[in-house]
């Protein structure tokens, strides 16, 4: 198939699928009919045009992107080519990097045995939690 002009603007739930930040088309509506995706500071439906310039802010799970529109694409390709397609903000990048930090550090004081407990160590765990109750 021969390359044709370039895209004027792509729906939003396949630009969000084609830049990788959701593994499947359908888990990119589902995310913009939750609410998750914003364009341009305003909501967004799944079928909403992305043009080249425009402004997204996706929440997935607990990260948050912001990220300025590149590229369009309607196809899926490798994460070297899906990265092209957008540039974070460097506000973006750094509240990500402080809630990583944030979250490592939190778990900090989780210590983990260096073991699975035994069948004794189980029993006991069991026997300390109905205690407890």
């Amino acid at each position: 198939m021969a390359e044709t002009e370039p895209l004027a603007s792509v729906r939003a739930d396949v630009w969000l699928w084609a830049a990788r930040f959701f593994k499947t088309r359908s888990l990119a509506k589902q995310a913009i009919d939750g609410g998750k995706v914003d364009l341009n500071d305003a909501g967004c439906k799944p079928s909403k045009a992305v043009h080249v310039g425009d402004r997204l802010q996706i929440g997935r799970g607990e990260e948050r992107f912001e990220v300025v529109v590149l590229a369009l694409s309607e196809q899926r390709g490798p994460a070297s080519v899906a990265q092209a397609l957008y540039r974070e903000t460097e506000e973006s990048l750094a509240a990500r990097e402080a809630a990583r930090a944030q979250r490592k550090l939190g778990a900090a004081g989780l210590l983990r045995p260096p073991t699975r407990p035994d069948k004794q160590a189980r029993r006991q765990i069991m026997k300390f939690k109905d205690e407890q109750s």
